[in-house]
């Protein structure tokens, strides 16, 4: 069986767009042409990879399985070619990265930020996603590394732990909890909360944490951002559940107090998770490198 990568690359473009026009334009074929070449593509693989509807298309169960190899290849041929590009240059390539809500908006922009100013050949694609979503990202290949934070059960990934991040609750001078001790998760739930948007990390998570103790999570207003969290919660609208970096942050110039949490999980290991470390382009290698010293050395002056 003869795969043609340009094939590959026309089919991974009309699944991520559920669009034969939309996949099309990003392989820059016309409609006509990509649908030629993917029903030739079928025809070869002897499956079909799609559902066609009037809404766009559908992965079968077929095509689910083909777009995982599929990106694996891709990735695999842009590491060749990254490799390869100036010699094997480490300042060129692009990288594309998964990451949680306290990643993307805390530390990862300061550290992109050192990483890329002296290596102008290197793009990088940072996208927040749920913790599932990030393993899956990184085991389809959609993802070239992933940051999150937790336990880490999926199997076939690499996991390499750089820091702690703890959960703690914040609360207006004056709140009821301050000086709170042995305080947990679900004597909070009495308060109303201020919470983060919509399919971030976090508030999935303290979602599903509060479901498991059959109650549900009193918000009142939720936010973009960690700063904006204090501000609100500064103002007396209600208290949150932040990592301790974020709150000790903003408590230098906001009038905030800091509560810790007894539960187990308020306690989370920090991580880069990863299909195979030694796979990755050179300039990935020293990503990954770069923020599990930066953690390292902002810890030790702490």
């Amino acid at each position: 069986m003869h795969f043609d990568l340009a094939d590959l690359n026309l089919f991974i473009h009309v699944a991520e767009a559920s669009s034969l026009t939309g996949g099309a334009k990003q392989a820059h074929l016309s409609t006509a042409a990509a649908s030629t070449r993917i029903k030739s593509f079928e025809g070869q693989l002897g499956s079909r990879l799609f559902y066609r509807g009037s809404h766009g298309v559908e992965l079968t169960p077929a095509g689910e399985n083909l777009l995982k190899h599929a990106r694996a290849i891709m990735r695999q041929v842009e590491y060749l070619k990254s490799d390869f590009s100036d010699y094997g240059s480490s300042d060129t390539g692009h990288i594309r990265i998964f990451a949680n809500t306290t990643a993307v908006t805390e530390f990862m922009p300061e550290v992109l930020a050192n990483f890329l100013g002296s290596r102008p050949g290197i793009t990088i694609d940072l996208k927040e996603r749920l913790t599932k979503d990030i393993f899956r990202g990184v085991l389809d290949g959609a993802a070239d590394f992933g940051v999150t934070s937790g336990e880490i059960k999926m199997k076939g990934l690499e996991v390499m732990p750089f820091s702690i991040d703890r959960l703690v609750v914040v609360v207006p001078v004056g709140h009821p909890l301050t000086g709170a001790k042995n305080l947990a998760f679900r004597d909070t739930l009495i308060y109303p909360h201020v919470g983060l948007h919509e399919g971030s990390t976090l508030l999935e998570f303290l979602k599903k944490e509060v479901s498991e103790v059959g109650e549900s999570l009193p918000l009142r207003i939720q936010v973009f951002g960690f700063e904006p969290a204090c501000r609100m919660i500064e103002a007396g609208v209600g208290i949150g559940i932040l990592p301790e970096s974020s709150a000790l942050r903003y408590q230098t110039t906001m009038q905030l107090n800091i509560v810790e949490l007894k539960d187990v999980w308020a306690k989370r290991e920090r991580s880069v998770v990863v299909r195979e470390f030694e796979s990755l382009p050179e300039s990935s290698k020293n990503l990954i490198r770069e923020i599990r010293s930066y953690h390292h050395y902002k810890e030790e002056a702490v």
